[in-house]
């Protein structure tokens, strides 16, 4: 079976499974966070809002406090593996705000209790991980285009694919998941793809790509000895919606503007259903369909992540969900020196060192975030 349609085949069952979720889950008119407090019970015990404490995320009273110098130097590692790879970026973003800051544990005491809360919490973490990815997706296209590392036209059309899907998402999920179910779908995306990517590392995933991986070595010799990287870099050769081709250190790669239209689209469809930016979906695509070196995909992929998630954000924000400014503030200015960090860094990182890493990432957080999720099985903490 090729990659290409292993590839497809794991689009349309993560694609079905989340239909599936979608239908299964009652419809509900999204409400304000102070219509959800209000309906929260009070008192001070868990699940419970005690009018009299202080407040915290998202104001409200006995809200979880963020350590903000935390989430300041984690912003800094989410900009550096987006900026880097292209990929993970919102990964490490809800990992952050899930796990290492506790908003997940936070958003589960109102499970039964106050279960609208419970989703708008759910859906502020998805919106705030996209925050995050948005500005580091912006600042990482800006430096990948000036190391002339980024294909603009594969880029656009996976991003103009992508905002019909970013739209119909956020219209269709908003107010209507649960944080269980969100964890756990989160997992489950994330460990197939981990799943995938391993088999890429394979003999035989590894045997068509002969082009890129001559293209790699003379990119890694040219950052080895200093050279000037732009002068081989990404250059269009031949522009149609049919077939486009771009050269690359040499080597030479042809894409369908069509079928990256198609791609950008289930990809984002996916992506912004757990609230990232869809790297870890495009990476995978770019190396695999297309066919190109990491050291190009990580540039075209914060490209087609930027414009999905200028439009998922605005119609989460649109629609009402609100994110703790004072968090994403501090989150901000960590995202934007670690994104501009990553691409000076990044070049100099054997590229299958950089796979098997986010890899191991994947396979960790992906199974530790199914179970936990779909079975309140915690393995890893």
């Amino acid at each position: 079976m090729s990659r290409k349609l292993i590839f497809c085949c794991i689009m349309l069952l993560l694609a079905g499974a989340m239909l599936t979720t979608w239908g299964a889950v009652p419809e509900v008119q999204a409400a304000s966070l102070e219509e959800a407090i209000a309906q929260a019970p009070q008192g001070t015990d868990k699940g419970h809002i005690d009018p009299n404490a202080a407040p915290g995320y998202l104001g409200i009273p006995g809200g979880k406090q963020i350590n903000l110098v935390l989430a300041f130097f984690w912003a800094m590692w989410v900009g550096w593996v987006f900026s880097t790879v292209g990929a993970f970026g919102g990964i490490m973003a809800g990992v952050g705000h899930i796990s290492i800051f506790g908003l997940g544990a936070y958003a589960k005491t109102f499970k039964d209790t106050a279960p609208t809360l419970n989703k708008f919490i759910t859906d502020s973490i998805r919106v705030s991980n996209q925050w995050l990815v948005g500005l580091s997706a912006a600042v990482s296209s800006v430096n990948y285009a000036k190391q002339k590392r980024l294909i603009v036209p594969l880029g656009l059309f996976l991003g103009l694919g992508s905002l019909l899907a970013a739209f119909l998402v956020v219209y269709t999920t908003m107010g209507k998941v649960k944080f269980s179910q969100y964890q756990g779908w989160f997992g489950l995306i994330v460990f197939v793809i981990g799943g995938f990517m391993v088999y890429e590392m394979t003999p035989k995933g590894q045997a068509s790509k002969k082009k890129a991986k001559e293209a790699v070595k003379a990119f890694e010799a040219a950052v080895k000895q200093k050279g000037d990287i732009t002068q081989q870099g990404v250059k269009t050769t031949r522009f149609s919606l049919a077939s486009t081709e771009i050269s690359f250190f040499g080597q030479t790669f042809t894409f369908s503007p069509m079928w990256a239209f198609v791609g950008g689209f289930f990809i984002s469809a996916i992506s912004s259903f757990i609230g990232v930016g869809g790297g870890f979906l495009y990476v995978p695509f770019l190396t695999s369909v297309v066919g190109l070196p990491m050291f190009v995909a990580a540039g075209t992929s914060a490209l087609a992540v930027l414009i999905s998630m200028i439009l998922s954000i605005i119609n989460f924000m649109i629609k009402g969900v609100t994110v703790y400014w004072i968090m994403i503030g501090v989150e901000l200015v960590g995202i934007f020196i670690g994104s501009m960090i990553g691409p000076r860094t990044g070049k100099y990182i054997p590229e299958k060192g950089l796979k098997w890493f986010f890899i191991a990432l994947a396979c960790y957080v992906g199974l530790d975030y199914t179970l936990r999720g779909f079975f309140n099985i915690r393995i890893f903490g």
